[in-house]
């Protein structure tokens, strides 16, 4: 596998530190790119009248899922194919598992909602409650202290 720009660069299981930092690499650009934030935000601003913060979760959930992975997953993969040439998706996938601790927080945040439903719908609550003003507010927990006496 290479790089646009002609780089090797083999994501398989036996995919070595480099190579995988690479694709994380890339990953972190695309998933902050503002192309790749605005499909998020309409998808969530499409859909996140439809959850609850409830223990029963509806069917209709597992269609917006569906259609999450789908459109997301999609565009992931098509930005890494047009920097790797011949990234491998499932490949990537499979060395994912064996390089969990490796990756950042944000970015293994982004790939659990593709595979981890609650992950999914937690998103999805958190933004409505944003949405509707029940986000978290800190500030009044904030003390600020002069450090001259």
């Amino acid at each position: 596998m290479e790089t646009s720009d002609g780089e090797s660069l083999g994501v398989a299981t036996s995919t070595t530190s480099d190579e995988f930092d690479a694709v994380v690499g890339y990953l972190e650009d695309i998933i902050m790119d503002d192309d790749f934030q605005l499909i998020q935000r309409n998808f969530l601003e499409k859909h996140y009248q439809e959850f609850e913060d409830s223990e029963e979760n509806k069917l209709i959930y597992t269609d917006i899922f569906n259609e999450y992975i789908s459109l997301v997953e999609k565009y992931i993969e098509e930005k890494l194919l047009d920097r790797i040439r011949g990234f491998d998706m499932v490949a990537f996938t499979v060395s994912l598992q064996q390089h969990k601790d490796e990756m950042p927080g944000d970015i293994f945040d982004l790939l659990l909602t593709f595979t981890d439903f609650l992950a999914f719908k937690e998103m999805f609550l958190e933004y409505r409650a944003e949405k509707e003003g029940r986000s978290l507010d800190l500030s009044s927990a904030l003390v600020v202290t002069s450090l001259n006496h």
